[in-house]
């Protein structure tokens, strides 16, 4: 059995999606794609932008998807999974992955969900992060002692990998 499992937000990086732009049709012209259904010009960010321009959700959710599913569209006949799964907005890149949306819809439903995440983190100065090499228990702990702003455990992802998120201010506290 062959399974696929795509990502969710935290895999981005700067230049994600370049080198397959630069040397495959299919790929230049998805990208291009989605460079039309946004009404902006996605790759410029993805190619080229900051660290802090991919760590905007209204950005790093489209760019997460837009290169996970054209990897799978230019791999062709090559990409036969039995199944296909994702984490958390890879739900997105394996539902069109599998055919059960279309590229241009997903994409539209991607862009929605993180333009919708991005004004939530807008109202309350916020945060996320990946606590790597503790048991869930210890970061529980720490967390329950942050007083006078929220800070929550918001994916269990692994044993060893915990993702928090709330108030930037509680990150400043002593």
């Amino acid at each position: 059995m062959k399974a696929y499992v795509f990502p969710g937000q935290g895999s981005q990086f700067e230049g994600m999606g370049r080198e397959l732009y630069e040397t495959n049709t299919q790929a230049n012209d998805l990208f291009e794609q989605a460079n039309e259904i946004l009404g902006w010009r996605i790759t410029d960010i993805m190619f080229s932008g900051t660290k802090e321009d991919l760590t905007q959700t209204n950005v790093t959710q489209p760019a997460v998807f837009l290169e996970s599913i054209v990897r799978a569209k230019i791999a062709g006949s090559n990409f036969r999974p039995d199944a296909v799964a994702g984490h958390s907005l890879g739900e997105f890149t394996a539902l069109a992955a599998a055919g059960a949306l279309s590229f241009a819809d997903a994409l539209r439903l991607v862009d929605q969900r993180a333009f919708a995440m991005q004004k939530a983190c807008e109202l309350v100065e916020s945060t996320m992060a990946a606590v790597l090499g503790l048991d869930d228990a210890v970061v529980e702990q720490v967390l329950s002692g942050i007083e006078g702003e929220i800070v929550v455990p918001a994916n269990y992802n692994s044993p060893g990998q915990l993702v928090i998120s709330g108030s930037k201010k509680a990150s400043k506290s002593p």
